[in-house]
C-alpha cells in the first residue's frame, strides 16, 4: 500500500504545479493590482502545497513504522481567505473563465484527494486527505462565489438580463 501513497503524493503534486501555472497565468492577465495580487497569492499557495507534498514523498519514501506515522503529523500550508477586487467591464469574460477553470481544478483536486483517501488503508494519511480535501473547497467556495457574480454582469452585458 505504500507504493499506492506515493503515486497518490506524486499525482498531487503534478497538480499542484498546474494550479501553480494556471494562477501565474490568470495574475499575467489581471486588469488591476489587487486581483493581480490575489491570483499570484493563489499561485503561491500551490505551489507551497507542492512543496510541502514534495517534502512528504521524501519522508515517506523510505519510512516504515513510527516514521511514516511521524511524516504525516505535518500540517500543510493552510489556504488564505480572499477579497477579490471588481474587474472592469471589459474583463469580465476573463473573469468568468478565470474562476471557471479554477472551480474545475479544484473540484478534480477534491475528486483525486477523496479517492486517494477511499484508497489508502493508512489512518494517518486519510487524516492528511481530509484536511487537502477541506482547503480545495475553501478555493471552491470562493470561486463559485466570484463566478456567479461575475456571470450576472456578464449576463447583463449580452443583454441577457432580466432573464
Amino acid at each position: 500500500m505504500l507504493r499506492a501513497e506515493l503515486e497518490a503524493i506524486k499525482q498531487a503534486i503534478i497538480n499542484e504545479v498546474e494550479g501553480y501555472e494556471f494562477y501565474k497565468l490568470a495574475a499575467n492577465q489581471a486588469d488591476n493590482a489587487n486581483s493581480k495580487e490575489a491570483f499570484l497569492t493563489l499561485a503561491n499557495e500551490e505551489l507551497m502545497h507542492a512543496e510541502y507534498l514534495k517534502e512528504l514523498f521524501e519522508k515517506i519514501k523510505n519510512a516504515n513504522g513510527d516514521d511514516f506515522t511521524l511524516a504525516f503529523l505535518v500540517n500543510p500550508p493552510s489556504p488564505n481567505i480572499y477579497k477579490w477586487e471588481k474587474v472592469k467591464d471589459g474583463y469580465t469574460s476573463l473573469a468568468m473563465s478565470v474562476f471557471g477553470i479554477g472551480i474545475q481544478l479544484e473540484k478534480d483536486s477534491i475528486k483525486f484527494y477523496e479517492e486517494a483517501k477511499n484508497n489508502s488503508s493508512y489512518s494517518e494519511a486519510k487524516k492528511l486527505y481530509d484536511l487537502l480535501i477541506k482547503w480545495e473547497k475553501v478555493h471552491l467556495e470562493q470561486f463559485l462565489a466570484e463566478y456567479n457574480k461575475y456571470k450576472e454582469d456578464w449576463w447583463t452585458q449580452q443583454s441577457f438580463a432580466p432573464f
